[in-house]
This record gives structure tokens, sequence and C-alpha cells, in this order.
């Protein structure tokens, strides 16, 4: 399914977007967002193409240069700021679930315009059970519905969170990568080799790097990121150890 046929698929998926902007309200021919609204979003147009990490030019970042993400690529279309930050938050906190269809849209465009091989298989950032049942839902797994449905790719929400943890986000950066190492457990999966982990925003991408190498160990081979969103990080995120025949697995894909 290519070009404006997955936007089409998408729409019509989600018939409950409403027909004004999600932003101003102004009346809107687009699903989501008015034309002014949308040529106002921060879109990530020059990044990293390991971590998304935006750039001023083309290329690498230093970070990944250094040391490369766990993860083989990110693709995240937006920058976490306003107004970005607010609709991620109206989701996350504010339990609107409207948000996510939109947000995935926008992973939707994204992937019109790169020529990689779709995922076997798309896996949510699991919450830890206690977390999840405070907050009543799983936003990465909100996200991840919409896309599986336009792309006809199956979610694998097997991958348990075993270590509660405080939430990333009221951590120092330093300190988010001890905080999820060894925090995911895949649940014996089918044999998918090629994965893209969905969660809502990427920021240092511990938990990222964390989940990747719980899937590489579990016989994973490519694993990317999907986020509708990034963050700049403060610091590269530290690689967290994987076993060697995970590695020699990744080497020769």
């Amino acid at each position: 399914m290519k070009g404006t046929h997955i936007l089409r698929a998408f729409r019509r998926l989600c018939p409950g977007l409403r027909r004004c902007c999600r932003l101003c309200g102004a009346d809107s021919a687009h699903a989501t967002l008015c034309a002014g609204c949308r040529s106002d979003l921060p879109y990530n147009r020059r990044a990293c193409p390991l971590c998304a990490e935006p750039l001023e030019s083309l290329g690498v970042c230093p970070g990944c240069l250094r040391a490369p993400p766990v993860f083989q690529r990110c693709l995240a279309p937006l920058l976490y700021q306003a107004p970005v930050d607010t609709l991620i938050h109206d989701l996350k906190f504010r339990g609107q679930l409207a948000m996510a269809p939109l947000l995935a849209e926008y992973l939707l465009e994204a992937l019109q315009q790169r020529c990689q091989a779709l995922p076997q298989c798309l896996v949510p950032v699991p919450l830890h059970p206690r977390r999840l049942a405070r907050r009543g839902f799983n936003q990465a797994l909100e996200i991840c519905r919409p896309l599986g449905k336009a792309l006809r790719i199956p979610i694998l929400s097997r991958c348990y969170r075993r270590l509660p943890g405080p939430p990333q986000a009221s951590l120092p950066a330093a300190r988010r990568g001890r905080n999820v190492s060894r925090a995911f457990q895949p649940l014996r999966s089918p044999d998918y080799r090629h994965i893209a982990i969905v969660d809502d925003v990427l920021t240092t991408g511990s938990t990222a790097n964390a989940l990747a190498a719980a899937l590489y160990a579990d016989g994973a081979r490519y694993v990317e990121v999907w986020v509708p969103a990034r963050a700049p990080s403060p610091t590269h995120p530290p690689r967290p150890p994987r076993a060697k025949a995970s590695a020699s697995r990744r080497s020769s894909a």
C-alpha cells in the first residue's frame, strides 16, 4: 500500500476524526488540522538517520558516532515542541484518545517518503501493569492501532514490563538508562525478525534501547523505532549491554 492510498485507508478506518482543526477549532477540509496549523507544526526535517536527533545539516549526529543506539534507525516526523507537546500531553495525561490517530497520521505521511521495507510487526512500548491500571490505557498502543490497521501489520503487545520504576520524564538523562535497564521481558513471540517499536516521543532513547535489546535477545534481527515526535536529547543515551549471540545476529542481518 503506497502513497496517498495509505492515508485514504487510514481515514476510512478512523471515521471518528472531526472535520475541524484540533488546534484552533476552525473548519478544515483535512481530517485533523487546518492548513494554517499544519504549516506551523515543528517538522523534524533534518535529523540523524539513526536516532532522529534534529540537526542543522544532514548526517549522523555526534552522539551516534560515539555510541550508536541499539535500534537500527528512528522515524520521528515532528519535534516535541509547541503545539505537538500539547497534543501528546492531552493524549497521555488527559485521556484524549482521539489524539492518537492524529499523531499516527504524521507517521504514515513520513512513511510515504521512505523506500525501506515495512516491519513484520509493531511493538508498542509497554507500561508496567500498575501504571496501566492507573492510567487506563497505553498511549503507545493507541498510536499503534491505526498504524497497524492502515499498514496491515500485526501488533505484538505481548512484551511485559516487569519493573515499575518512576516515569522517565521525571528523571534526569543520566538516570534514565538505569531506570529501564532489564525492564522488559518479551513473551516468546512468533518468528518476527523485522520489528518497529512504537512510542509517543523519544527523548534520550533509553527506553527504546532497553526494549530493542530485549527484542534482539528474543531473536529479532532488525529493530527500528517509530515515534510521532523527537525531543532533542541533552546527552546521548547510554548503550545497554547485549548478549554476544544477539550482536552476531544483528551484524549478519
